[in-house]
């Protein structure tokens, strides 16, 4: 054991008991020193840690071992991949500094050094250090970064690094000639200086507030947006584009529409509970012929009152007043009540023989029909009672066969407490509390109704002091993002306030005029 101690330091680089790479930097690297370095990544962080030793080089060779960061760099997202130019320690006194530090480090690197990266990636895993100074020769190969933490450098303490000195002058030749052949290698290696002071600048160029305001719209919005153009959302799909129910669509509707396909997609079903008039109807016709080009079938719920609401569009009916002829609407209408029957005609559908389990996308007008969830229920001799409309949506329909999307539409799906927003939601998740977990992080739907439901009549129980604001300060940030997850509501006075070419296409919306009463004489 004394021998071990004795020796410890001398070889073995660990940043923890046997010393730190970042010591061996700073005692070997002296005035005139030419510097040879391979590593996967380097930071600026790293650089102000060895400024002083750095400054006083005669010249630095560094070689990326990894080349994604080069071949990925989004210029307009500045967006670090896999080797790091500056997220290495980033401690609130360092990103004060950081734009001193790109000037520095940058006005060093165009002076003294030169930049190359491997071209493949998983090419090159090994780190070098390797130091020359006349005849004075020094290297240490192992596992250390250029980075804070991998040079045992950082004050939380670095990582836990496996490097060893190399001692025999044999070997510290064959080391250097390695490197130059690498070095040299136009196939394996390609210069990437000018891409890593372009980036640099980025980080202390002065840029105008218009563009940190956009910047920073775009990272609050970034996770939206990215669901968008992963399913292609972000332009809308051509087939739809060419439907005769898109192009009668105004701005703000083909908006709803797009948002609620993307809730759909990403959440199994969405409420378009804009106010009465804005065209709900024709955003789920939208909707639904998006899924019909996607070969899907798709069954409408509806009050049996509105069932000739629906039934004008669909193309077997041939209807002279259908506005949308070309686009064959395939769609299968039914009625509630329909959910209580086994057999019979609703129309021309058998339901005997009809196929609940095979639809795809399940459209609920009036979905507010569905607010009592009586699911399971059973009778005081503990019978099940009989199947509620409900739950025979519920079982026939959402958990049986295909995978089914819903799509709800009422301008109000909360009619008596949060309680009725819940059950038509449990239509999107089979009944599960923990479908939003992972898409929205609300990891129980029944919890965060509940808990919203609290606060929102501990509010309603305050005598002079409510308002709004101190209702929302009180709502859970769980209920929000539930909400903006799975719902389009928008009023009439938002559509004006946003969408103004709309409204001057539209000429306004109707005025309502004051109730007048009559009498009889």
């Amino acid at each position: 054991m004394s021998n071990s101690n004795s020796r410890r330091g001398d070889g073995i680089r660990d940043n923890r008991n046997w010393g730190t790479v970042g010591d061996f930097l700073e005692s070997e690297i002296k005035d005139g020193t030419s510097l040879s370095i391979v590593s996967a990544y380097f930071t600026i962080y790293a650089f102000e840690a060895l400024k002083s030793s750095l400054l006083e080089i005669n010249d630095l060779r560094f070689l990326f071992g990894e080349p994604q960061f080069i071949k990925k760099l989004d210029p307009e997202r500045s967006e670090k991949k896999s080797f790091i130019i500056d997220s290495d320690g980033l401690h609130l006194s360092n990103q004060l500094q950081l734009k001193r530090m790109a000037i520095e480090c940058a006005e060093w690197i165009e002076d003294k050094v030169e930049i190359r990266s491997i071209r493949e990636s998983n090419m090159l895993h090994g780190k070098m250090y390797h130091i020359a100074k006349n005849a004075e020769v020094n290297a240490i190969l192992g596992s250390s970064n250029f980075t804070v933490r991998g040079l045992g450098l950082s004050e939380a303490g670095g990582n836990i690094e496996l490097n060893l000195k190399i001692e025999d002058k044999r070997d510290l030749g064959d080391l250097k000639l390695w490197f130059d052949e690498l070095w040299n290698d136009e196939k394996q290696v390609e210069d990437v200086k000018e891409e890593v002071l372009s980036y640099l600048g980025k980080i202390y160029e002065n840029y105008a507030p218009e563009f940190v305001y956009y910047k920073t719209l775009y990272h609050l919005f970034e996770r939206y947006l990215s669901d968008q153009e992963g399913w292609g959302l972000l332009d809308t799909p051509p087939q739809l584009v060419d439907t005769q129910i898109w192009n009668a669509l105004y701005g703000f509707q083909k908006d709803g529409v797009k948002g609620a396909i993307n809730k759909i997609l990403t959440h199994n079903g969405c409420i378009i509970a804009d106010s009465v008039g804005l065209g709900k109807t024709y955003e789920a016709l939208a909707v639904i012929k998006y899924f019909e080009l996607r070969n899907e079938n798709v069954l409408v719920l509806c009050p049996k009152k509105l069932r000739e609401n629906w039934t004008l569009y669909q193309a077997h009916v041939n209807s002279t007043l259908n506005p949308f002829p070309n686009d064959r609407f395939s769609y299968t209408v039914l009625s509630h009540t329909d959910l209580s029957r086994d057999k019979g005609m609703s129309d021309s559908v058998d339901l005997s023989n009809f196929n609940w389990g095979n639809c795809g996308l399940v459209v609920i007008d009036e979905s507010h029909n569905f607010r009592n969830n009586t699911y399971g229920a059973r009778d005081e001799d503990g019978n099940p009672v009989r199947r509620t409309r409900y739950e025979r949506l519920m079982e026939d329909i959402v958990k049986s066969g295909v995978n089914t999307k819903i799509l709800l539409l009422s301008a109000t799906p909360v009619n008596n407490d949060l309680r009725d927003l819940r059950n038509q939601l449990y239509l999107l998740t089979q009944g599960r509390d923990d479908a939003f977990k992972k898409s929205l992080g609300v990891s129980n739907l029944r919890e965060t109704i509940t808990a919203a439901q609290t606060a929102f009549n501990k509010w309603s129980k305050r005598d002079g002091t409510r308002s709004s604001q101190k209702l929302l300060d009180e709502l859970s940030t769980h209920f929000f993002k539930l909400l903006d997850g799975l719902t389009i509501a928008r009023s009439r006075k938002q559509i004006k306030k946003y969408y103004r070419e709309s409204m001057i296409e539209l000429g306004g919306f109707p005025k309502r005029g004051k109730p007048e009463s009559i009498y009889t004489k």
